[in-house]
């Protein structure tokens, strides 16, 4: 046998994973349980998008894993257990505060009630941990009750040798009134368990009320990452200062009715604004401007009157702002923006590619024509004010450093290239060449650049590169080759201003046309360096018209679309309330999800969000973690504990012993 030789770098290499794992017999113990893991089921993951604020029903989606708790439950309970307590668990386990609260006010809480359920939420976590390791498991226990989990985990009700000792345990908890807070940690710890990893692709902000709940929410999760979309990159430019993407998070919130989120959910003061349109726009009704209400929102004249004025304002400085921008930066070719400057306010019409159209509204009287991206003192006042709360807003602020922490522009990982919006084409297929601040790029390349880009504008210490990060964080939100965006304009000032519908048109990039065979995605996985004939591309961005007849599976078993419309404001369009892609070790599938009701009417009723099943792909083998990413890097582990391996056995590296020359 040829004795292995190591050269000064893998010696050095060896010495320092020797801390680690000081003795021979750590390494071998290592290896053996390394190899072990390898052979385990791959854990579940699930792929959302688009959740554009709508936290309630984020939340009973992960809550109820997409339906996997209920299959939890039916595995583990359905030969025994009834489908109307099967119900009653299911809710008990989504909202287990919220329902032991409401039996306790129907007297339904005894010693009965408790020894059963405490019995079937046993049986549901055996499943649910199964295919995990000891240790993982461990990390998923609550600690307050760490210990006697484990023990009930390990030891059942129908185990002869200790059929009494688990039922003492159980009648413990009972008594000593621990039973609540027991099953309230077992329940988040099914939740927790069912999604093994979470994967967002784009869009947690805007439309809906509550996107800084839903960052709350995300930042729980214990295995999570983004790949950003462009309502995304707008709040992340807008954090970092951006005075475009300010303007339009600011607008946008007023136009979906959304006040007190700005204010109540990130401090955002927004008083300095609502003094100025209420004296500018006195006598305007800003029809235009009316904000967006859903059915369930209470009619209220007089704080709609506000916030249209406001609206109003708002959008203005917007448009002064991104003309002002647009010109600073010729390179975005955004002059097809600059639509102030076309409008004759005497006449009432507004030029737009040669033609002209009556304008819905001509009071402004904030714009100079001589000069009309020029702001006003006071609208200027206003815009540094909000840039100072964007920017001093320690929750905002911690939530953006978990986007660029947990995000990226794209991610390729078992198997699923994810990315939110699409790759920029010609009309021939051929990928868009686009120059960024001299640097041409295509493809992978120009989402490597803009990637870069984004992270100077948060954390360059160089000045200059900060702001063209930040400015170029706007581009992405509404540029005409941005990958996030996807169209060739984004026509707000048409949509307010002009009633022709044609010239609301926004023309979506060749992409999301020429992507939809299979020929065309193997060109993009290639371009991403993917070889692998059954990789998967997963989209957000765009939703799917169900009521159309869209389907979210454009090609089969390799390009999903999965923006189903969860936020309010797409249900009307899409007719459903979102999709959840999800991939466990048998196969993978979309669960579409009917719209969210209430937590309350959930408990009240044992009723769940009903989720339709639509097979995408069946694995011809069950996936195990060595068929992973994480598995190829266990498996890198494992040969390099095997060199160590070998350095201990040729004295090639001394193993750590103590005095006494035992191994430590």
């Amino acid at each position: 046998m040829t004795e292995t030789t190591f050269d000064e770098k893998t010696l050095r290499y060896l010495k320092t994973l020797s801390r680690s794992y000081p003795t021979t017999q750590t390494v071998m113990t290592e290896i053996i349980n390394l190899r072990a893991i390898l052979n385990l089921p791959k854990g579940t993951e699930h792929y959302i998008s688009d959740i554009h604020g709508e936290y309630q029903g984020l939340r009973h989606i992960l809550r109820n894993a997409s339906g996997s708790v209920r299959r939890k439950i039916d595995q583990a309970l359905g030969d025994y257990v009834s489908a109307a307590d099967r119900d009653a668990l299911a809710s008990l386990i989504y909202y287990p505060e919220l329902k032991l609260r409401h039996m306790r006010h129907r007297g339904l809480l005894n010693p009965e009630w408790y020894t059963i359920t405490l019995k079937q939420l046993i049986a549901v976590c055996k499943i649910t941990i199964s295919k995990y390791t000891r240790s993982k498991v461990r990390r998923l226990l609550p600690k307050e009750f760490e210990y006697i989990i484990s023990e009930l985990m390990t030891t059942g009700s129908k185990d002869f040798n200790k059929e009494e000792y688990f039922g003492q345990i159980i009648q413990s908890i009972i008594e000593t009134d621990a039973a609540d807070q027991f099953i309230i940690a077992m329940c988040h710890m099914v939740q927790e368990a069912v999604i093994d990893k979470l994967h967002v692709v784009g869009d947690i902000y805007d439309r809906g009320d509550s996107p800084h709940l839903v960052m709350d929410e995300l930042e729980k999760q214990r295995n999570v990452d983004v790949q950003w979309g462009n309502h995304d990159i707008l709040w992340m430019g807008a954090a970092a200062g951006d005075l475009c993407c300010i303007a339009n998070a600011v607008r946008i919130c007023l136009r979906y009715n959304n006040y007190d989120f700005m204010e109540g959910g990130y401090g955002i003061n927004m008083r300095p604004l609502s003094l100025f349109a209420i004296e500018t726009y006195a006598g305007d009704p800003c029809a235009c401007f009316q904000p967006k209400k859903g059915p369930e929102d209470a009619a209220d004249p007089h704080n709609d009157e506000i916030i249209a004025k406001m609206h109003k304002a708002m959008a203005v400085i917007q448009f002064k702002i991104e003309g002002q921008t647009a010109k600073l930066h010729p390179e975005y070719r955004m002059d097809d923006r600059l639509l102030l400057d076309k409008m004759d306010l005497k006449r009432g019409v507004v030029t737009l590619d040669g033609v002209e159209y009556p304008l819905l509204d001509t009071y402004f009287p904030t714009i100079d024509p001589e000069d009309p991206y020029a702001l006003t003192p006071e609208e200027k006042k206003i815009l540094d004010g909000l840039q100072l709360s964007f920017l001093n807003c320690e929750k905002l602020q911690r939530h953006i450093d978990f986007l660029y922490k947990k995000g990226s522009m794209y991610r390729y990982y078992n198997g699923c290239l994810m990315f939110h919006g699409c790759i920029p084409m010609e009309p021939d297929g051929s990928f868009t060449e686009m120059e960024i601040y001299g640097v041409t790029c295509r493809g992978r390349s120009l989402f490597d650049r803009c990637e870069e880009l984004v992270r100077q504008g948060r954390f360059s210490r160089d000045k200059e590169k900060r702001q063209r990060g930040a400015d170029f964080m706007w581009y992405l939100w509404c540029g005409s080759k941005s990958p996030l965006f996807g169209k060739d304009k984004m026509a707000t000032f048409e949509r307010y201003f002009v009633a022709e519908k044609k010239t609301h048109k926004e023309t979506s990039d060749p992409y999301f046309r020429l992507a939809y065979n299979a020929e065309a995605c193997e060109h993009v996985l290639k371009e991403f360096g993917i070889d692998d004939p059954d990789a998967v591309i997963v989209n957000g961005h765009i939703p799917v018209k169900i009521r159309k007849g869209e389907s979210p599976i454009k090609v089969p078993e390799k390009l999903i679309i999965i923006d189903g419309g969860m936020s309010k404001a797409y249900q009307s369009v899409t007719g459903i309330a979102g999709y959840t892609l999800v991939s466990n070790s048998h196969q993978m599938y979309l669960s579409e999800h009917e719209p969210f009701a209430t937590a309350e009417d959930m408990v009240h009723n044992n009723r769940d969000m009903e989720s339709r099943i639509i097979p995408v792909k069946t694995y011809a083998k069950r996936v195990t973690i060595a068929d992973t990413d994480d598995g190829r890097e266990i498996a890198a582990q494992i040969e390099d504990l095997q060199l160590l391996l070998e350095a201990y056995r040729t004295g090639a590296v001394k193993q750590y012993r103590d005095s006494a020359g035992i191994d430590k």
